[in-house]
């Protein structure tokens, strides 16, 4: 019986299971120790916390629903929604991160969908939202991590980042335009329910909830300060809201973090990508990302090179590819899979059909460039 539920938790948590192995593994090589703690990046489960709670609240009080009735006033074109639901991710993650995009416009996504009967799309739409907002959030020094980490660590000037990035991010754009044409064409009978259950103090609240947020993205406020207000707000307004909140995502993080310092921290590892990077630093960037995913990667591989240009890229390129290539990924993935009917081979398999070909050539523009 115990095995029966050890499976099926395995089964409904693939990610959560594989970071926790990759975890325990490394540990074989480099044995827990103090240093672990400088492994975790707190502020990105503080923010990705935070985060969760805002938009959870958001949706529980209807603002979803409210703005699908403003989105779909009648009937539309099905390309054209999937379309506008592809490129919200896209655009956003320029200012607010790829993570928050996908914590954003995922959940707003499955909504649409539902409510418009076109759940067979889930994985169309979800796969394309967190190639999108990969893909978008390369465009700015804070559209990730790795991008501010870069752009600092490196001293670059404006015109030598955006000069790297945007013919990347350019052709971005029409290839994910053009990937709605693989989908059948016509109206959709769109069927919403009455509009007039949208709780408005609760919104605000959340809205401007979600407004601090973003300051501390920006690192206007400190996330610690941010934490605090979110706790005190969910506590004393919504307490129900943290039984429903995803600590599996966080848990995740927190496994893959630790797989990564383990791995950094490894000699025989610093040493062959030492070696890698002075023969194929965009490739080489562009492979450990798959590996550790682009974060880590950018971070580990700098103090190894002085190409920031190669590394840019390949870590930005390298955030498609396998699901833990860019953490954000691991998001889209975990909001599809509590979705009713969820098949995580199907998702899987079409994450990667599309990430290994936007990989492939994104890698060749990268090699000319």
């Amino acid at each position: 019986m115990k095995s029966e539920i050890i499976l099926n938790r395995i089964k409904k948590e693939p990610v959560l299971t594989a970071a926790a192995v990759c975890a325990l593994l490394s540990m074989l090589f480099v044995p827990p120790s103090p240093a672990y703690l400088g492994y975790i990046d707190f502020r990105v489960l503080s923010l990705l916390f935070c985060l969760m709670s805002v938009v959870a609240g958001l949706q529980r009080h209807g603002l979803f629903t409210w703005l699908a009735h403003r989105l779909l006033g009648g009937n539309m074109q099905r390309r054209k929604l999937f379309l506008l639901l592809i490129l919200l991710p896209f655009f956003s993650s320029m200012l607010v991160t790829n993570d928050v995009s996908l914590i954003t416009f995922v959940p707003f996504a499955i909504l649409i969908l539902g409510l418009t009967g076109q759940e067979k799309y889930l994985i169309f739409v979800i796969v394309m939202q967190t190639v999108a907002a990969n893909l978008g959030s390369m465009a700015t020094p804070v559209g990730n991590p790795q991008n501010l980490y870069l752009y600092s660590s490196f001293g670059l000037s404006a015109g030598e980042f955006f000069g790297t990035v945007l013919p990347c991010t350019l052709l971005a754009m029409p290839l994910l335009s053009a990937s709605v044409l693989f989908c059948p064409g016509g109206q959709l009978s769109v069927s919403l329910p009455e509009s007039g259950s949208y709780e408005i103090r609760p919104i605000a609240l959340y809205t401007g909830l979600f407004l601090l947020c973003l300051l501390s993205v920006f690192r206007i406020l400190p996330y610690g300060v941010l934490l605090v207000i979110i706790c005190a707000a969910l506590f004393l307004e919504d307490r129900a809201l943290f039984k429903t909140l995803d600590y599996g995502l966080l848990l995740t993080f927190v496994f893959f973090f630790l797989f990564a310092g383990n791995m950094g921290a490894m000699d025989t590892v610093h040493r062959f990508l030492q070696n890698l990077l002075t023969r194929q630093p965009l490739l080489t960037s562009a492979l450990a990302s798959q590996i550790i995913s682009n974060v880590p990667a950018a971070v580990l591989l700098s103090g190894f090179t002085e190409d920031w240009k190669s590394l840019l890229l390949g870590t930005n390129i390298g955030g498609l590819g396998t699901p833990i290539a860019s953490l954000a990924s691991l998001i889209s993935f975990r909001l599809y899979m509590k979705t009713e009917k969820a098949d995580s081979k199907a998702y899987l398999g079409f994450f990667t059909l599309v990430n290994a070909a936007g990989l492939i050539l994104l890698l060749t523009v990268g090699v000319l460039l």
